[in-house]
């Protein structure tokens, strides 16, 4: 009869440990897996760093080739967020949310989003909706020849 009680009371805690970390994760603005956004996911390009750069040919890359397109660049040096703001301008800045370090990989209207916590910035880096506590770091560009130049 003791080993009843125990199986009982074992099922009876691993479920409160369940519900409890439920509503942890549903206060915190849901899970990673299941983003309460509708924006799209950003286009991925790969790209290489050299000499502390990231070169990317905006010709052969559709998903920048237009204003107000952004899209997710993956180096061996990490993740960037790169979008067009004006015909020859972009900016750059790191993918990783100030929050808890998510990959912001999302974007809508001009607006990246994590899919973490719901933490948005926009085309700058800006934070303009929490709960991400500071900006995201930005890097500088130069485009020139249809070639797009992140330095690091």
């Amino acid at each position: 009869m003791e080993s009843h009680k125990s199986s009982r009371r074992e099922f009876c805690t691993h479920a409160l440990t369940f519900v409890t970390a439920a509503s942890l994760l549903e206060s915190c603005g849901g899970s990673p897996t299941s983003p309460s956004s509708t924006a799209a996911a950003l286009p991925v390009v790969a790209a290489a760093v050299a000499s502390n750069a990231i070169s990317i040919n905006i010709d052969a890359t559709p998903a920048l080739a237009s204003v107000g397109s952004a899209a997710l660049v993956q180096t061996s040096n990490g993740n960037y967020l790169v979008a067009r703001v004006a015909q020859d301008t972009f900016t750059a800045m790191t993918a990783i949310c100030t929050h808890e370090a998510c990959t912001v990989n999302r974007f809508q209207s001009g607006t990246f989003q994590c899919p973490c916590h719901g933490s948005e910035y926009n085309t700058s880096g800006t934070v303009t909706k929490g709960p991400a506590p500071s900006a995201l770091k930005r890097f500088n560009t130069q485009f020139t020849n249809s070639v797009l130049t992140i330095s690091l």
